[in-house]
């Protein structure tokens, strides 16, 4: 999933996720309400995809409220993403259910797209990269190599989530490492095929920037999206 050049992907409450140089690709994740009304308005736009915020691990079963896989696909989705902070930190999502999402999304021919990210407390603990790497081992678990080449992974602190901090960009560039590292040990040198975005508390002026900092292949990008203007800048020229 990692393409040539520098990737952005965008999240928000209308949540939407893109990818690339000059934005070659495009994956917007509404809100599962609205998934199946987005997949209709992009029937004709071949270069924006669709995804899905959140799936359960079942793909079928009395799971009242939640949205498989399989519905998610069958909306038109092409990507889930998985471990989101919030669902972590407001919904109790486990290392043992991101990795449970991982397959089945993969189960569905759904990409997945794995969060990770190190609370404010951890950060002062200096036990980032293990917090991080944990996670991303997690998440990986239940999925063969093939797989593992052809997913995304988020880097997300959750401390400048939505609180107008954000991790300077040798700081991004260090966790970033540390995922392609583990990355190599586990798929070796198809670990160049997956991108590894960064998220939080990204903004038009700060866009470019990050996207310089080595291993930063794209960006997740949360309230900023919610802002046309804002919007036209980040995905611009």
């Amino acid at each position: 999933m990692r393409s040539s050049g520098p990737s952005g992907v965008w999240h928000g409450a209308a949540l939407g996720l893109a990818a690339t140089l000059a934005v070659t690709v495009l994956i917007v994740l509404p809100p599962a309400v609205s998934l199946a009304v987005a997949g209709f308005a992009l029937r004709d736009r071949p270069d924006v995809q669709l995804g899905v915020q959140s799936i359960h691990w079942e793909d079928k079963g009395a799971f009242t409220g939640e949205t498989s896989a399989p519905m998610a696909r069958d909306c038109g989705a092409t990507v889930a993403l998985v471990g989101h902070s919030e669902r972590r930190q407001l919904f109790g999502e486990t290392d043992d259910m991101t990795a449970r999402k991982c397959a089945a999304a993969v189960r569905a021919g759904l990409t997945p797209l794995l969060c990770v990210g190190e609370r404010i407390e951890e950060r002062d603990r200096g036990i980032t990269l293990a917090v991080v790497l944990r996670q991303v081992k997690a998440g990986l678990s239940r999925l063969d190599k093939s797989h593992i080449a052809s997913m995304a992974i988020a880097y997300e602190p959750v401390w400048a989530i939505g609180t107008g901090k954000t991790a300077r960009p040798e700081d991004a560039t260090i966790v970033h490492t540390a995922i392609r590292r583990h990355l190599r040990e586990v798929i070796t040198s198809r670990a160049e095929d997956v991108a590894i975005l960064y998220g939080g508390s990204v903004t038009a002026d700060n866009t470019a920037e990050l996207l310089a900092a080595p291993e930063v292949d794209g960006l997740l990008v949360g309230g900023a999206s919610l802002d046309a203007d804002t919007w036209a800048r980040i995905t611009g020229p």
